[in-house]
C-alpha cells in the first residue's frame, strides 16, 4: 500500500521506508517492480483516453443530428419505407467508416510521435542503474537526482548534497527550496517537508538519491489535478476553429428549422419534409472539422518529424508558422556547441600551469552538472594528478553560478572554485601573483577587471578562478565561500556554424526575426553576432531591464538584437514584452533556467539533449540543436496550417451557399429539392476530396510569411463566396426548369449531378491564389476530385439509380450544367 495521511512518509525513519515499500539500498528487482505496477498502476496523472477502435468508432455518430436522423430512418422503416431509410443507414455508415479510418491513423500517428519524446529518470533496479520512462517508476524505485531533472514522483530523500528544488507548484515561492535527511513530524506541513520531493518539482541544482513513495493520483500533485480538473488553455488557433463551427451550425441550424417549416406549411409530406431537414443539417454542418483538423495536423507532425522535429501539442503547429520572432541562446544553435579551451592565464595575462591544473582539478573532481567546459578543461590538461580525493563539493547553480570542491591529499586540504568571472571575483579578498605572492584584491581589481573586457571584446567567454586552504578539515559549504584567493582566468570560445549565416538570412525571408537571450557578457555577444551577419547589432543588458518598467521594455524589445546578461526571469519577462507588442513569439531553450520562458512563449522549442524540465515545457522537441531543422520546421508548420484553412475555405463557401438554394428552392418548388438520401449522399461524395487535403500540395507563395489565423476574413469570404455559390445553384434551377422543363427526378438528378462536380471541381480551384492551372494539386486530391466526379456523372445511368431515386439525363443537359 503507499502511504496515507494517517502513515505520512515523511515521518519515516529511512529504515521503515524501505519495510514500508518492500525495498532497501540495492532497489529494487525488475519483478517487484512490475508487481508493483499491477498493483499501483502507471506513474501518471493523465486520464488515459480509451482510443480503441470500437469507441472511436462509435463517436463517429455522436453528433445530436446524426442521431436524430438515424431515429427518423428507424422511424420511417417502421411506417414502410424500409428501402429509403436502408440507403439513408448505409450512407451514414459508409461516412462514419472514412472518418473513422482517418481519426484512428491520426490518434496512431500521435501516439508513435510521443514514444519518441518520452522523460526518463534514473533508477536503480537488479543493483544497477537504469533509465526507465517516468511512467514506469513505482513505490520503492530508489532515484538518482541532479540539476535539470524532474521529480517523477513523491520521494523520501535517502541521501543529498547542496540540494535544491523548485517547489513553486505548490508553495507559489519562487525562491528554491534547500532540502536535507531528517525525520519530521507527522503534522509538517508540504512547504516545510524539507526531506521530501514531490513530482511536478525539478531540481535547480545539487545532487540526491531518494526512496519513491507515492506515483500517479496518490502523490500531491495528483490529488491537486484531481481537485482542479483543469483543462489546458485552448490556443488561439483552435478559440478561432471552435467559433467558426459554432457559428457556422447555430446559421445552418435556424437555416434548417425555417426550411423545414416552409416545407410542412407548403402541405409536403412531413415525414420526408423532417428527413429532408435533418438530412440536410447533416450536410452543412461542419462535422469533418474536426476530423478534418487532426488529421491535418497529424500528417503534418509525421512530416515534422521526418525532418527532426518533434510536436508534443499538435495545436502548436499553427502558432509554429505563425511565429514571427525567435530568441534563443547561443550555444549549439547559432555556435557549434563545441567548447574549445583557448588559454588559461594569471593575473599578468600569461599563461599558467597552475591555473591549468587547478582548472582541471575542479573540472574532474566535480561529481554534479557535467557540462562542455568541464569536458574541454579534462581534455586538454596530460599531466593527470590522481593523488586528490574528493572531500565535499558545492554543485553550480545558477544563483550562484560558480562551483566549488573540497580536494585533499596527504600535502593540503584545498577548496578551487571556478565561475563567472563577477561571481568569484566577489568571493575573493585576495589575489595570487605570477611570482606566488598574495595581495589585496582591491590593489589589482582595475587591472584584472580590464584584462576580462579585453578577453571579452576579443570574443572569448571568461571563466575566473579562485582557492581557499582549508585548515580544519571540516566539509565545505556554501557559506564557507568567502575570503578566497583570486588565481586567474580561463579563456573559452565556441565558434560560429559555418551555415548560421545562411540559415539566418532564410528565416528572415520566411519573415522571422532572429533574438539572441544570453547570460554571457555583453560583449562576447556582440561579438558573435557580428560574426554572423548582424552589422550593427542593439543591445539591451539585465541591468538595463532592471530598470525598465513593461512599458518601457515592450518598446525596446522590437528594435534590440541581442539581450545580454540576463538573469532566468529576464527570458520570461523579454517574451512577455514581444508577445505584448504584437508578436508571435518563439523561444528555444534547454537548460534548467529556461523552462518558465518555454511556458511563456506562444512556441516553446527544446533540444532532445535537453534537462528534463525544458523538454517537459516545451511544445516542440527538435532532435538536432540546428537552425536549418527549426527552419525546415516552420515551413511545415505553415504547409499543414495552409492546408487546415484550405478546408475551412471550401466548408464555408459550399456550406453557406447551399443554406441559400434550398432555403430558396423549397420556397418555389411543390416537391423536395433533393431526397433526404440524395442528400447524404452528396454529403458522402463531396468529403472524399476533401479528407485526402492534407496530403495536398502547397504554393510557396502560401508559406513565404508568418500566417495567422483571421476569422474577420472568413465570416467575409463564406458570405461573398456562398452567395456567388448559390448564384450557380439558381442558375441551375433556371436552367433545369425553364430550358430542360425537368420533372421532379430529373430536377434532383441535374442538380445532385450540379452540386457534386461544382463542389468537387471546386476545391481544385480553391486550393490555391494562383490560376488553378498554375498550381498542380497532389495526387491523392486529384485523384479522388476526379474519381468523385465520375461518380457522380455516371451514378443515374447505374443499377443503383432507381434505389437513390435518380432519372437519366439526356446527353446535351451535361453540357448546359458544364455552361
Amino acid at each position: 500500500m503507499q502511504p496515507t495521511p494517517q502513515q505520512p512518509f515523511w515521518h519515516y525513519s529511512t529504515s521503515d521506508a524501505f519495510a514500508f515499500t518492500g525495498s532497501n539500498e540495492t532497489g529494487i528487482t525488475e519483478q517487484e517492480a512490475h508487481n508493483q505496477k499491477l498493483k499501483f498502476g502507471s506513474n501518471s496523472i493523465k486520464e488515459r483516453i480509451n482510443t480503441s477502435g470500437l469507441l472511436l468508432f462509435l463517436q463517429q455518430f455522436k453528433t445530436p443530428v446524426t442521431l436524430l436522423l438515424i431515429g427518423a430512418a428507424i422511424l420511417s422503416m417502421f411506417l414502410g419505407d424500409s428501402v429509403d431509410s436502408i440507403i439513408i443507414f448505409a450512407i451514414i455508415l459508409l461516412s462514419s467508416l472514412l472518418g473513422f479510418w482517418q481519426e484512428k491513423g491520426a490518434a496512431d500517428a500521435v501516439s508513435e510521435l510521443n514514444k519518441m519524446i518520452q522523460v526518463k529518470c534514473s533508477v536503480l533496479r537488479d543493483q544497477k542503474i537504469k533509465e526507465i520512462p517516468v511512467e514506469d517508476v513505482v513505490p520503492g524505485d530508489i532515484i538518482s537526482l541532479s540539476a535539470g531533472d524532474l521529480v517523477p514522483a513523491d520521494c523520501l530523500l535517502l541521501h543529498c548534497k547542496e540540494l535544491f528544488t523548485d517547489e513553486a507548484a505548490f508553495t507559489g515561492e519562487t525562491f528554491p527550496v534547500e532540502k536535507n535527511v531528517d525525520v519530521l513530524p507527522a503534522e509538517t506541513p508540504l512547504n516545510k517537508r524539507t526531506n521530501s520531493v514531490f513530482m511536478g518539482c525539478h531540481v535547480i541544482s545539487g545532487k540526491g538519491t531518494a526512496l519513491v513513495m507515492q506515483t500517479g493520483h496518490h502523490t500531491e500533485f495528483g490529488k491537486i489535478s484531481a481537485s482542479l480538473r483543469t483543462k489546458i488553455p485552448e490556443t488561439e488557433f483552435e478559440r478561432g476553429i471552435a467559433q467558426f463551427g459554432y457559428l457556422l451550425m447555430r446559421i445552418t441550424l435556424l437555416l434548417v428549422f425555417v426550411i423545414f417549416a416552409v416545407n410542412v406549411y407548403l402541405h409536403k409530406p412531413v415525414l420526408n419534409s423532417f428527413l429532408f431537414s435533418l438530412a440536410l443539417a447533416v450536410g452543412l454542418t461542419p462535422q469533418l472539422l474536426p476530423v478534418i483538423i487532426s488529421v491535418n495536423l497529424a500528417t503534418g507532425a509525421k512530416r515534422m518529424a521526418r525532418k527532426k522535429v518533434i510536436v508534443k501539442k499538435l495545436s502548436s503547429i499553427s502558432n509554429f508558422g505563425s511565429m514571427d520572432i525567435l530568441c534563443s541562446d547561443k550555444t549549439g544553435t547559432l555556435t557549434e556547441g563545441k567548447v574549445t579551451i583557448k588559454e588559461t592565464f594569471g593575473c599578468d595575462g600569461k599563461h599558467s600551469d597552475k591555473v591549468l591544473k587547478y582548472a582541471w582539478l575542479n573540472a574532474s573532481k566535480q561529481q554534479g552538472f557535467h557540462n562542455p567546459i568541464d569536458e574541454a578543461l579534462c581534455s586538454i590538461y596530460k599531466e593527470k594528478d590522481d593523488s586528490y580525493t574528493l572531500q565535499s563539493e558545492v554543485p553550480y547553480d545558477f544563483i550562484r553560478k560558480r562551483l566549488s570542491v573540497q580536494l585533499t591529499n596527504s600535502r593540503e586540504n584545498i577548496v578551487i572554485t571556478k565561475g563567472a568571472m563577477q561571481s568569484v571575483l566577489n568571493i575573493c579578498s585576495q589575489v595570487e601573483l605570477p611570482d606566488g605572492s598574495i595581495v589585496s584584491i582591491e590593489e589589482r581589481k582595475h587591472e584584472l577587471v580590464e584584462l576580462f573586457e579585453k578577453n571579452c571584446a576579443e570574443g572569448y567567454r571568461i571563466l575566473g578562478l579562485a582557492y581557499k586552504t582549508i585548515t580544519d578539515g571540516q566539509d565545505f559549504s556554501k557559506g564557507k565561500e568567502t575570503e578566497m584567493v583570486f588565481m586567474g582566468f580561463i579563456s573559452l570560445f565556441d565558434p560560429p556554424k559555418k551555415e548560421v549565416f545562411a540559415t539566418i538570412s532564410e528565416l528572415k525571408e520566411l519573415g522571422v526575426s532572429l533574438k539572441l537571450i544570453t547570460g554571457d557578457n555583453a560583449l562576447v555577444a556582440i561579438n558573435l553576432l557580428k560574426q554572423i551577419g548582424f552589422k550593427n547589432p542593439v543591445l539591451l543588458t539585465g541591468n538595463e531591464m532592471n530598470n525598465m518598467n513593461m512599458e518601457a521594455l515592450s518598446k525596446h524589445v522590437g528594435t534590440t538584437d541581442v539581450f545580454a546578461e540576463v538573469e532566468p526571469n529576464h527570458k520570461e519577462k523579454i517574451i512577455v514584452a514581444l508577445k505584448k507588442a504584437g508578436h508571435v513569439v518563439g523561444f528555444m531553450g534547454d537548460g534548467i533556467n529556461d523552462a518558465s520562458a518555454l511556458h511563456v512563449a506562444d512556441v516553446g522549442i527544446s533540444v532532445d539533449t535537453a534537462v528534463d524540465v525544458a523538454k517537459e515545457a516545451a511544445d516542440i522537441i527538435l532532435l538536432e540543436r540546428d537552425l536549418h531543422v527549426l527552419k525546415a520546421g516552420i515551413q511545415e508548420g505553415r504547409f499543414t496550417f495552409v492546408n487546415t484553412m484550405k478546408y475551412v475555405f471550401m466548408a464555408t463557401s459550399a456550406n453557406f451557399g447551399n443554406m441559400f438554394s434550398m432555403a430558396g428552392a423549397s420556397v418555389f418548388l411543390s416537391f423536395l429539392p433533393l431526397l433526404p438520401k440524395q442528400i447524404m449522399l452528396t454529403n458522402l461524395l463531396t468529403d472524399l476530396p476533401e479528407m485526402t487535403i492534407a496530403t495536398d500540395k502547397v504554393d510557396a507563395e502560401s508559406i513565404a510569411q508568418p500566417r495567422r489565423w483571421d476569422i474577420g476574413f472568413i465570416k467575409r469570404f463564406m458570405i461573398v463566396f456562398g452567395l456567388l455559390s448559390s448564384i450557380f445553384d439558381y442558375c441551375t434551377f433556371a436552367l433545369l426548369l425553364l430550358v430542360l422543363k425537368a420533372d421532379e427526378k430529373t430536377f434532383q438528378t441535374g442538380w445532385f449531378t450540379e452540386s457534386v462536380v461544382s463542389a468537387s471541381l471546386i476545391v481544385l480551384v480553391m486550393r490555391t491564389r494562383l490560376p488553378f492551372f498554375k498550381s498542380i494539386p497532389g495526387k491523392p486530391l486529384l485523384i479522388t476530385t476526379l474519381c468523385t466526379v465520375i461518380a457522380a456523372l455516371l451514378l443515374p445511368y447505374t443499377p443503383m439509380a432507381k434505389l437513390l431515386g435518380f432519372a437519366r439525363l439526356p446527353f446535351y443537359s451535361y453540357l448546359w450544367i458544364a455552361v
